[in-house]
């Protein structure tokens, strides 16, 4: 709770430091980082998102199996589609895992599967079993793919 909110107050001080710059500063230099900024952020574009996915668990006490639904939602054949999980239980890391998914089809669903074994993740289910807290569990993913035009 103390770090999110340090975190929060500093993300926020680096907002106002660069919000309260003057748009036209005396020396040179500052007025060519500001420009160049300004043109970074127009040029940059975020690629299309071109999959959805879900998670789902199996077992997961002392080892966590995550299920993922990979979904492509578009017209394109997506190649080289590869999924990393990262567990985390009670807020804190317990460990990653990855799988090859391979190649999806337009519209069509893959499932991949992949198992996080660690000692973090062992030492928090002995705690819960020895009523020290709870175990809740959470996963995120990253799926990175190529297609082509």
């Amino acid at each position: 709770m103390i770090k999110s909110l340090a975190g929060t107050v500093l993300v926020a001080a680096a907002a106002t430091t660069l919000m309260a710059a003057p748009a036209s500063a005396s020396s040179s230099a500052a007025a060519t980082s500001a420009s160049t900024a300004t043109v970074s952020e127009t040029t940059t574009t975020a690629k299309p998102q071109l999959i959805r996915t879900r998670v789902y668990f199996g077992r997961c006490k002392d080892t966590c199996r995550v299920k993922v639904r990979v979904k492509n939602i578009s017209g394109k054949r997506l190649f080289n589609v590869r999924l990393n999980a990262s567990l985390k239980v009670n807020g804190r890391k317990a460990g990653s895992c990855y799988d090859y998914v391979g190649t999806i089809n337009p519209y069509r669903v893959k499932w991949a599967y992949c198992t996080v074994r660690s000692g973090v993740l062992v030492d928090e289910w002995n705690d819960y079993l020895d009523g020290y807290g709870s175990f809740r569990y959470r996963a995120s993913t990253y799926v990175s793919y190529r297609y082509y035009n």
